[in-house]
C-alpha cells in the first residue's frame, strides 16, 4: 500500500509503481467517484486498447423457456 499527501491545491501524485502497473500517461484523463467513504480513480482508455479484453469470456447461459 502506498501513501500520498494532498497538496494545498488538493493535488496528489500517483506513485511510480502504480503509474507503471496501470500504464498511465501524462495528460491522461481519469474519472473520479466517491464510493463507500473512499475515492476511486478510473483511467479512461482509448477504445482501441479495449479490443480483445473479453477474450475467453464464458458466453454460455441457459435461457428461460419463454425467452426462446
Amino acid at each position: 500500500m502506498h501513501t500520498v499527501t494532498v497538496s494545498p491545491k488538493y493535488q496528489v501524485v500517483i506513485p511510480k509503481a502504480i503509474r507503471e502497473a496501470l500504464r498511465l500517461k501524462p495528460g491522461q484523463k481519469m474519472q473520479i467517484i466517491k464510493y463507500g467513504g473512499r475515492i476511486e480513480l478510473i483511467p479512461e482508455r482509448d477504445i482501441k486498447e479495449l479490443r480483445g479484453f473479453l477474450k475467453g469470456i464464458n458466453t454460455g447461459f441457459e435461457r428461460e423457456e419463454d425467452r426462446l
